[in-house]
């Protein structure tokens, strides 16, 4: 239970980082916003990022197993029904 409880968290942890690091690069690569709707528009973007990467991550690990590391572990969490 408790390794699959962090196979999840590192496979949540990932698509995060790795929004937030393509927000960082737009901004180093002078896209740069005003202050009012920077914060709200970067959060955004990070979100979208995050879910974007997870979706496209997790559907190219149906079709090659071994991409799973590219959220971190290539060990998708099992879950079980308790109980059984």
């Amino acid at each position: 239970m408790t390794h699959d409880y962090l196979i999840s968290l590192i496979r949540t942890a990932v698509p995060a980082a790795v929004g937030a690091l393509l927000a960082w690069l737009a901004s180093t690569a002078g896209i740069v916003l005003d202050a009012d709707s920077s914060t709200a528009l970067t959060a955004g973007v990070v979100a979208l990022t995050m879910a974007g990467y997870y979706a496209l991550v997790r559907v190219a690990e149906a079709r090659w197993p071994w991409l799973g590391v590219l959220l971190g572990t290539p060990a998708a969490p099992k879950y079980e029904v308790p109980g059984r």
